[in-house]
């Protein structure tokens, strides 16, 4: 019987200075919230429309994509059609990054063109606008010609006027032209004054 007890005590000994035990106030509070490992999210990036229409990985510093972006799949298409992906690659590679954008807009010009035009393609256009600016420039030649003349003829009326200013007499004012009127007529001074001929009925 003491045995047994001394073993009871010995249980209840260890189970209170275990520490696994939980206190009343440990039951009471919530466990801390575990921090979740930091997630790394992949970011997506679009393949430029060269890679995405030639069905190949679009690597990070693609030659292509500055200048083919993935919102205008027709650029490099209508590019590609005529020049070819290696030859525009190619020629990308071969100039300075400062100048690849001018090549680009000058390839998918020439390219739309082309396709326009299969047998003249750009030179083609180019030959009707210099046409067009020939036609143009005749078109001003005739109207500069044309305005040299009537400043011409501006300038000869004029002279003539002044010449025929020049060599018409002075014209005579009214009152010398009266004068003149009296001399040539004296009769025309009893015509015009009626008390003349009451003067001899007064002598």
């Amino acid at each position: 019987m003491e045995s047994s007890s001394e073993t009871t005590a010995t249980v209840i000994r260890t189970s209170s200075s275990s520490p696994h035990s939980l206190s009343p106030s440990s039951s009471s509070s919530p466990p801390p919230p575990l921090q979740p490992p930091p997630s790394h999210q992949a970011v997506v990036v679009s393949p430029c429309a060269a890679c995405k229409i030639l069905r190949r990985r679009c690597a990070e510093k693609c030659v292509l994509a500055p200048y083919f972006p993935p919102t205008d799949p027709l650029k490099f298409t209508t590019a590609h059609r005529v020049f070819g992906a290696s030859n525009i690659i190619k020629l990308l590679q071969e100039l300075p990054e400062d100048q690849r954008a001018d090549a680009v807009s000058s390839m998918v010009y020439e390219a739309n063109a082309r396709l326009r035009d299969p047998v003249y393609g750009c030179a083609g256009a180019i030959s009707h606008l210099h046409k067009q600016v020939n036609e143009l420039q005749g078109q001003l030649a005739k109207a500069q010609a044309e305005l040299i003349n009537m400043q011409s003829q501006q300038t000869n009326l004029v002279a003539f006027i002044c010449m025929e200013m020049a060599q018409s007499p002075p014209v005579l004012p009214q009152q010398s032209s009266f004068d003149n009127l009296v001399i040539s007529n004296p009769s025309f001074i009893d015509e015009t004054n009626p008390g003349s001929l009451w003067d001899p009925l007064w002598t």
